[in-house]
Order: C-alpha cells, then sequence, then structure tokens
C-alpha cells in the first residue's frame, strides 16, 4: 500500500481533506493531527474498518478505541443514555482533550468497543481533526497512529516510521500543542471515575462536577489492583531500550543518575538521560537531552514521547529519567513516563 502524505500544517486543503474523508468513509485509515497525539482514524460505525486499525497497529483486539465526533448532539446515535454529568462536562471543556465513557447503543460495533457495551467517546479542538471527522462522516474511532507499545507520536514523522505503507493517509498537522493522550472520565458508575490522567485534571473535573475518584489500579506502586481501562493493562509508551526512572530528592536523583551512567559507560554501554533544563549542565556523562523546564509543564508533556523516539534512533543501550513532579501535569506524564518504564522505578 502506498501511503499518501497530505501537508497541512500552514492552511487546510480542501481537496485533500475531501479525499482524506471519502478513504474514511470507504473503510480505510487515515492518520491525523488532534491537540494531544497522532490518532489513526477509521469509520467508527463499520466494524471492518475498525478491524484494521487493530492489524496496522499490531493493537489487543480487546482494547477500545475511542471514538472522535465534532458535535455533542453525534451522542445521540452512538449512547444509549447521556447523563447531565456528560453536558456539564462538554460544556466545560469540549472540544478538548477529555473522553467521556458512555454505555454504548446498538449503532456502535463492537470490534471498535473492544467487546465492551461501554464507548469512549471524544471531541477533539484540533481543527484538521474536526474537519476530517465531518468530512469522514460524523464518527472516527482513532487511538493513537503508532505501533502498539511504541511512544505515542506527537509529529507525522512519527506516524510514517512506525506506519508508512500499512495505512491509507497521513495528514502533517505540525507538532501536536499537549503531547499526552486525553483524560478519561467513565461516567458509566455512580461516582464519576478517571481512568487514565492528562491535560484535563482530577481537580478540575472535580471543579465541575464534585465528587470524582481516581481509579485506584492506576497507582504503579499498589500490585493489588489492576487498571479498570483494558488498555491501560498493555505494555504502552515503550523505547526500545530499558528505561529507568530515579525518584526523589533533586540532589540524589542527579548523584544516582549520574553514578548508574558512569557504570553503563564502564560497561560499554550508551546511555541516555532526560532531564529538565535545571538539571541538564549538572550531567557530565551519557547522552542528555532536557524535556524543559519544571515551571512549563506543557513542555515536558509535548517533548516526552519524541525524546523517548530519539533515544530510539540514537540505539543507546538504557535510559534513565528524573521523575517529574509538576502541578497540574505531573500525574499524567508520570502515568506515561512509568508505563513506558514497566515501572522500573528507583527511590533514591
Amino acid at each position: 500500500m502506498k501511503t499518501i502524505c497530505a501537508d497541512m500544517r500552514n492552511n487546510i486543503d480542501p481537496e485533500l481533506m475531501a479525499l482524506a474523508g471519502s478513504i474514511i468513509r470507504r473503510g480505510g485509515l487515515v492518520a491525523f493531527p488532534t491537540e494531544t497525539v497522532y490518532g489513526l482514524g477509521s469509520d467508527a460505525l463499520d466494524p471492518e474498518a475498525s478491524r484494521k486499525i487493530y492489524a496496522a497497529k499490531g493493537r489487543p483486539s480487546d482494547n477500545p478505541l475511542i471514538v472522535h465526533i465534532a458535535q455533542f448532539d453525534a451522542l445521540d446515535r452512538i449512547v444509549s443514555h447521556i447523563p447531565d454529568a456528560a453536558r456539564a462536562l462538554a460544556d466545560a471543556f469540549w472540544p478538548g482533550p477529555l473522553t467521556m465513557i458512555f454505555h454504548k447503543s446498538e449503532a456502535v460495533p463492537s470490534a471498535t468497543t473492544g467487546g465492551l457495551d461501554t464507548v469512549a467517546v471524544r471531541m477533539p479542538s484540533h481543527p484538521v481533526a474536526l474537519e476530517l471527522i465531518r468530512q469522514g462522516g460524523g464518527y472516527i474511532a482513532a487511538p493513537s497512529a503508532n505501533t502498539s507499545g511504541r511512544p505515542s507520536p506527537t509529529e507525522a514523522r512519527h506516524v510514517y516510521d512506525d506506519l508508512n505503507g500499512r495505512i491509507d493517509m497521513i495528514i502533517d498537522g505540525g507538532p501536536v500543542g499537549i503531547g499526552l493522550e486525553s483524560t478519561i472520565i467513565d461516567l458509566t458508575e455512580e461516582t464519576p471515575m478517571v481512568l487514565r490522567p492528562g491535560f484535563i485534571s482530577l481537580e478540575m473535573l472535580r471543579s465541575v462536577l464534585g465528587e470524582v475518584r481516581m481509579d485506584p489500579g492506576l497507582h504503579a506502586d499498589d500490585p493489588a489492583f489492576r487498571p479498570k481501562a483494558p488498555g491501560m493493562k498493555y505494555r504502552h509508551y515503550a523505547p526500545k531500550s530499558p528505561l529507568i526512572i530515579v525518584e526523589g530528592e533533586e540532589a540524589r536523583v542527579r548523584a544516582k543518575i549520574s553514578q548508574l551512567v558512569l557504570e553503563a559507560e564502564k560497561s560499554g554501554k550508551a546511555a541516555g538521560i532526560i532531564a529538565t533544563d535545571e538539571d541538564a549542565s549538572s550531567y557530565t556523562h551519557g547522552i542528555v537531552r532536557s524535556a524543559g523546564t519544571r515551571s512549563d509543564e506543557i513542555t515536558i508533556a509535548q517533548r516526552l514521547f519524541s525524546i523517548l523516539r530519539e533515544f530510539d534512533d540514537l540505539q543507546v543501550s538504557v535510559i534513565y529519567s528524573e521523575a517529574f513532579d509538576t502541578p497540574q501535569l505531573g500525574a499524567a506524564i508520570m502515568n506515561r513516563l512509568i508505563k513506558a518504564a514497566g515501572h522500573q522505578v528507583i527511590q533514591v
């Protein structure tokens, strides 16, 4: 298959968008930018199209796809009940990086929902994403546009590296704005529950709904619980080389990472370091990449997956990362980083 690459970094091309929409409507696959990461889209109401996503990504078939819509009224066709909480959250955060889980209607095939009787839905804010949804028929199923398990794509070139020749089109809208997947909140629970942290924080959700709880299975230090969201049990975001997080007081973290890098180099291994602007110059060995300053969380979120992919290109043997305990996005950033590390965390 020849993958069409459509450049829309500076403007939305109506003819190319019409072509992309026709690909979706006939059951094809189109990668497109959102404000979070690049998504791999197909017709959400076509079970064969959804199966193509799983095949292209190598994604487990019980890992549900998120349905993307361009207007709130589109929910009427795909969910069996719209709770008041959904309307309140949509007023506050849609379009935007929030996914809500509902009981699904018969219109949504089980191939899209991973066999569940619920459906995950969001309305992205990126203009290219919204136009593709309209052109494609109003309902686009879209996980991240990467090979399953790899770091999520924040630029079109990441999609090309993973999926060129396996999908019909890649729409290049430039680097994404946030860099982490959407927050997921389950509204089928008696008390709304966050299943995946993201840009929309627990505190922001509580400011709208009042009581909201976090899935206890998300806590990496509690092996007694498993995440409720099926996809969270799988390996995600991982670079090709082992990733180890070092967490604790900043001076001790720097000292421990420096020690580990020296030991790796003595063994003939190239080591990568993920640091912040505040600490990057402190490391005299290893290949250092800064994710940004601790005072600008969004930059850390934007750069994280790209840095992991860069270390893949550099073929380092091991990667050591500082922890990122930031006010709003810290939970989301650390959720992705811990998953990428396979829960390998050193406390100092």
